[in-house]
């Protein structure tokens, strides 16, 4: 490690002028000289001048100090500022000699910035009583006199190595509220706080803020008051704050002390208006080299409560005495701490990676050594300590208010380091210390402290707040973390569309017939073109053939004719092959003919197709729309998941992925369909695809990183969470996550830093956004898989009892065709996946959900069972969490996910315990019943769900179960009504195919037909759509459409044979249907 000062530095100061000065006699000119002072030594005086009442001063001054580590140390220059005192030569008639005109500090804080040179104007601060504070109060002088100051040193105080390593550190002890009745104004009385900071590897600093000011209550403190300078009273009480640094208040639920919850906020309130209250507000400010820093994160690391101790000491000529029967300087010393209290600051937050500054209100209790041992692992009172050795010089009073006693090595710190002897506390030869334990201190304590004890009855509590310069742990920018996860994963740069086979053929074709008609139009140009240009003779319409004669003959003589054919002799061959499907020549001259004939008209169709093309000024044709969209395609992959028809349902996610190959939600989708199955390298080459194609997909980063934890790639999953915080900073999920898998790495602090975070984004967005329904459970009820989005709010409402019983028409007309109004928007089922997941990974939908819970509904949702069990766990450690119904209906579907149905009952059944009401858990436990085989109990809850006002989180599954279990009972009517209300909600196959079945079976044969003709629509593989139509037509006498139904059943393999049976037997019936007869 570099040394930090190896030669002392000079800094030189400067006061070249003085402006605006007022002596005794304001319109007089009067004698006066500057004086600079710093860290309690006199620099020098300048030389006696005269100032006239509108002229400056030049004063020209020049003093200077060396700044070493022996004396006047950068911790010095970090706190401690150059004091400017002008002061008036009185005449000789004056008893007194001389009179203080006003005051003025310097910082120099900018020179532990690598500046050499500083230069500004700093106020004069009027004395109390003085000519020129009775001038500016009365407003008779509108400019404050001033005076230019310039700092310089001849090298910079610090090498850029010694910049980039060192670092600064502020603490500010602000009021102590709610403070003890029995204190009061009339006492002459001074209150002090007290911590030590380790400002280098060897040395710890005692910071002292005294002179607290004793206030009564009525009113608030001011928000953006200064702060102090540690250096007790200036004789220019305007002196002794800090230029441009004021107090500003943070929320209080944004604090990071005690007292921050809801409970606590009408009780602050109320102290911090009517109650007494001590004001210190002053900062002290450390400078801390490598080694200081260092220290600091380690003893953060092995004890994060630091304490901040609290007296109030009798001032001088009002002691306090001691008790009888104990030695003088035993009973000296105790009459100089009274009211001896403590705060422990948790200081844990400053190692949050990029964290520098913490603030809040800590409550104080009473001192006890046991206490402080067993919580800051320290074993000396800084107050006891510090107040023996100016005891032993005679003085009965605590420490000066200069800011801090002099470093050195302290009782405390070197406990802590192994015990070496100090000059403070020497050993007897021969002596043996008997270690320090919390027992042997309880065991010396005698007595209870009971000035202390009222700091607890009153409920008392100190502000403070500390703030680096630096972050004690860097935080990796965004930047850098973009670069990270881009090195893992290059971004893919999208795909353009490319036809091929006939699609290309038509479009090579189409470009040729353009390039040709381009060079005609050329032509015609050569030969006519003086009737284009303006002022010519416009062209004959009688004469057109003549002109075209021309353009013919001028063709043919150029041999421009000739070339044109070659030209569009390959185009023409490819659609020969490829949309014509021709690659053998013609045995059959008849077959050539008509060949040639279809050719033709094909030609001249796309040749005109190509012209109005490239001719027309009209707009472009728009494509037309595909028959169902990527949101139903989507819904109807999640359809066939809960099936178990995952061949299915894989064919939905690569038709998404073939219209929509550019969209990581697809990719994404594709991926937890392979987490469903425990496929989890395709998975994360999914989740992977989708980064590469957005950088900044955010549900696809946390599941890279969840993936990336569970293959040990602790590095890699590391960079996705935080990539993922750092994209969408209000995710709770994403900071849930990040601090679990700071657990697992067994990181507390920085697994509390994420949660912490993650509960300030879930409070900040539970004040935005109001819940929505009843705290009555958590997320979808769906056994092997949940939906991405919620039911819309609109779908939710209360509904009637005609709605409750199905009465919403039994007919099934074309006005209901799923192809005519559910795409895009209107699809329930359509809503945009990012925003849907979105709302419910940042969004709290509860008022009193967890982090955890909120978590486990994104993890559940995709598939993502170890790490939902893992925050599962982390839900019983929570304070608001626990044994809760969100908590057991969680447990219930990732068990039921499991096939782990004996366990599923269990937790269902303790869920019911606390949330009778709630259709979520009674639709699981339809669900647990129907994959179990029990359909009885299954429609029984199915039943009591949708009996409920509020409907469940996903009725698309209860409704597809209940129909079937209807119909496998014969209760067509019902069963009828209850795949209606599908059809209306979110449309699919299977809920029009179910409604044709039942309304076959009601023999209402043209409802029938025209479900199954939208279940076909929206799936024509569909084998029992296909059979139940060759019934439909066989009943109705349609002999070409029932053969036609039928081999299509065939072909796709019909698996029900009772369907097949009873198709059979129909066409034995009527004699028709079987093109085998």
């Amino acid at each position: 490690m570099e040394p930090f000062r190896e030669k002392a530095v000079p800094v030189q100061i400067t006061v070249s002028r003085g402006n605006n000065l007022k002596g005794n006699k304001p319109n007089e000119s009067f004698l006066n000289f500057v004086r600079a002072e710093f860290n309690g030594q006199v620099l020098g005086d300048s030389q006696k001048l005269d100032a006239s009442v509108d002229l400056g001063v030049n004063y020209n001054f020049t003093c200077s100090f060396e700044c070493s580590d022996a004396a006047d140390t950068l911790d010095d220059v970090a706190h401690k500022p150059v004091i400017l005192t002008v002061i008036e030569i009185l005449p000789k008639e004056k008893k007194e000699k001389t009179a203080v005109v006003g005051q003025a500090v310097v910082d120099l804080l900018p020179l532990l910035h690598g500046q050499c040179s500083l230069s500004s104007t700093v106020l004069l601060h009027p004395t109390p009583g003085s000519s020129a504070e009775a001038a500016y109060q009365e407003g008779s002088s509108k400019v404050q006199a001033s005076l230019d100051v310039i700092i310089c040193v001849p090298e910079p105080l610090l090498s850029v190595v010694q910049l980039s390593e060192s670092n600064l550190l502020k603490v500010t002890v602000e009021t102590a509220y709610s403070i003890p009745e029995v204190w009061n104004t009339a006492l002459g009385s001074d209150y002090v706080a007290a911590l030590q900071i380790p400002l280098t590897a060897e040395k710890e600093e005692t910071l002292w803020f005294s002179n607290g000011l004793l206030k009564v209550g009525g009113e608030r403190e001011t928000v953006g008051r200064p702060r102090k300078w540690p250096l007790g009273p200036l004789l220019a009480p305007g002196a002794q704050f800090i230029p441009a640094s004021s107090i500003e208040g943070d929320p209080i639920e944004l604090e990071d002390g005690d007292l921050t919850s809801i409970e606590d906020r009408d009780f602050r309130i109320d102290a911090e208006t009517n109650k007494k209250r001590v004001s210190w507000d002053t900062e002290r400010r450390c400078f801390l080299d490598t080694g200081g820093a260092v220290c600091l994160t380690r003893r953060i690391g092995k004890s994060r409560l630091w304490p901040v101790e609290v007296m109030r000491s009798m001032q001088a000529g009002a002691p306090k005495g001691g008790k009888p029967g104990k030695p003088a300087t035993q009973a000296e010393d105790e009459s100089q701490i009274s009211f001896h209290g403590v705060a422990y600051v948790d200081m844990a937050p400053l190692l949050y990676p990029g964290a520098r500054r913490i603030r809040g209100a800590y409550r104080l209790y009473p001192f006890y050594d046991s206490e402080l041992l067993a919580k800051a692992k320290r074993n000396v009172s800084v107050l006891k300590e510090s107040t023996r050795a100016p005891a032993t010089q005679g003085r009965g009073r605590a420490p000066s208010s200069m800011g801090s006693c002099k470093a050195a090595p302290s009782k405390t710190f070197d406990s802590l380091k192994g015990g070496k002897d100090t000059k403070e506390s020497p050993k007897k030869p021969g002596a043996t210390v008997k270690p320090i334990t919390a027992e042997s201190v309880t065991e010396v304590e005698p007595q209870v402290n009971v000035e202390g004890q009222m700091y607890a009855d009153s409920r008392t509590y100190i502000i403070i707040e500390i703030a680096l310069e630096k972050p004690l742990v860097p935080k990796r920018p965004p930047e850098e973390l973009a670069q990270r996860v881009k090195e893992l994963l290059p971004p893919r740069p999208p795909l353009s569309r490319r036809p091929a086979g006939a699609e290309r053929a038509i479009q090579g074709y189409h470009s040729q017939i353009a390039s040709v008609a381009g060079q005609v139009l050329e032509q015609y140009k050569q030969l006519f073109g003086p009737a284009f240009l303006p002022g010519g003779e416009p062209l004959d319409p009688n004469a057109q053939e003549e002109r075209k004669t021309q353009l013919l003959g001028e063709l043919n003589y150029s041999g421009k004719f000739f070339a044109f054919k070659e030209q569009m002799k390959y185009s023409v061959v490819k659609i020969v092959r490829e949309k014509m499907l021709r690659t053998e020549a013609f045995t059959d001259p008849e077959h050539l003919q008509a060949f040639l004939s279809s050719l033709h008209v094909f030609l001249v169709d796309e040749m005109h197709v190509a012209l109005n093309k490239t001719l027309s000024v009209d707009a472009q044709e728009s494509q037309p729309r595909p028959l169902l969209d990527c949101a139903q395609l989507r819904h109807f992959a999640r359809e066939a998941q809960l099936s178990g028809d995952y061949q299915l349902a894989s064919q939905y996610y690569q038709e998404q992925l073939t219209r929509e190959r550019n969209n990581p939600s697809h990719w994404f989708d594709y991926g937890a369909f392979y987490m469903l199955s425990a496929d989890y390298l395709k998975a994360e080459e999914c989740f992977h695809y989708a980064v590469s194609i957005e950088q900044a997909h955010l549900r696809s980063l946390m599941m890279c990183g969840v993936l990336a934890e569970m293959g040990e790639r602790h590095e890699e999953a590391e960079i996705f969470f935080e990539r993922a915080t750092c994209v969408d900073p209000t995710s709770v999920a994403a900071w849930t996550l990040f601090g679990l898998f700071y657990l697992s790495q067994d990181n507390p602090i920085q697994a509390e830093m994420a949660f912490l975070e993650a509960s300030k984004q879930q409070c900040a967005c539970l004040v935005v956004t109001p819940p929505c329904r009843p705290d009555t459970g958590e997320a979808g009820p769906v056994g092997e898989e949940e939906p991405e989005q919620a039911v819309p709010e609109s779908s939710r409402t209360n509904r009637t009892d005609g709605e409750r019983d199905g009465g919403s028409g039994s007919g099934v007309t074309g006005s209901q065709s799923s192809q005519g109004n559910r795409s895009g928007e209107d699809f329930n089922g359509g809503v945009d996946p990012d925003l849907a997941t979105a709302r419910l990974v940042t969004t709290p939908t509860r008022l009193n959900s967890t982090i955890y819970m909120e978590t486990v509904q994104f993890l559940l949702q995709n598939n993502t069972l170890q790490m939902a069990q893992r925050a599962l766990a982390q839900e019983l450690l929570c304070p608001d969490g626990g044994l809760s119904s969100s908590y057991h209906l969680a447990m219930a579907r990732l068990q039921l996910q499991r096939a782990e149905y004996g366990s599923a009952q269990l937790s269902l059944q303790e869920a019911l315990k606390d949330s009778f009401q709630d259709p979520d858990v009674w639709a699981l436990y339809g669900h647990l019943h129907y994959q179990t085989g029990e359909h009885r109990k299954a429609q029984e809850c199915y039943e009591r769900t949708l009996d409920f006002v509020v409907d469940a989180s996903d009725t698309h599954p209860i409704y597809l179960r209940l129909g079937s279990i209807y119909l496998e009972e014969a209760k067509y009517e019902m069963a009828k009504r209850t795949y209606l209300r599908a059809c209306m909600s979110t449309p699919s196959c299977l809920t029009w195919l179910g409604l044709g079945i039942a309304c076959y079976r009601l023999g209402e044969l043209t409802e029938a037909e025209d479900a199954l003709t939208e279940a076909n629509i929206l799936n024509n593989g569909n084998s029992e759509v296909w059979g139940y139509l060759a019934l439909v037509c066989l009943q109705t006498g349609r002999r070409p459409e029932a053969e036609q139904s039928y081999k299509y059943a065939v072909k796709l393999k019909l698996q029900k044979e009772y369907v097949l049976q009873e198709i059979k037997e129909l066409q034995a019936r009527v004699g028709f249907g079987n093109p085998s007869f």
